[in-house]
């Protein structure tokens, strides 16, 4: 598996949210090096929740951002953050709970799910924040 390279096409045009998904980006690259190289059951816990921990945190951050700014799309990019929240907790109890150890298709599922999110509902925030920041 590979790791999540940042780059130009991750950059959604606002400082700060750029820095929370590249501290995002790192942690899920930790998990990623954690899973191919066998660390155990409970480091690999750890490094999820940092992993989710910090999520919800930036979601906090970036809900704050468009109330302050007035984003008419706040609404759904709320409830999409809801969904993105409970699809990972679902793994991660999955993953505590002993029912699975932490996959290859696990790391898939967790980088479409950190990408596809900064390519389409942050860069339409990042455009929006851009232009009026």
């Amino acid at each position: 598996m590979k790791d999540i390279v940042w780059g130009d096409v991750l950059d959604v045009a606002v400082d700060e949210i750029n820095e929370d998904h590249r501290k995002l980006v790192n942690i899920f690259n930790i998990l990623n090096h954690s899973v191919a190289g066998g660390e155990s059951p409970d480091y690999l816990a750890a490094v999820l929740k940092e992993l989710i921990n910090c999520t919800i945190w930036h979601f906090s951050h970036e809900e704050r951002l468009m109330l302050k700014y007035g984003y008419e799309g706040i609404e759904e990019h709320k409830a999409e953050h809801r969904e993105l929240i409970t699809s990972v907790k679902k793994l991660q109890q999955e993953i505590l709970q002993g029912a699975k150890p932490v996959s290859d298709e696990d790391i898939e599922f967790l980088e479409h799910w950190l990408t596809e999110h900064i390519l389409t509902s942050d860069m339409k925030l990042g455009t929006y924040l851009s232009q009026v920041m």
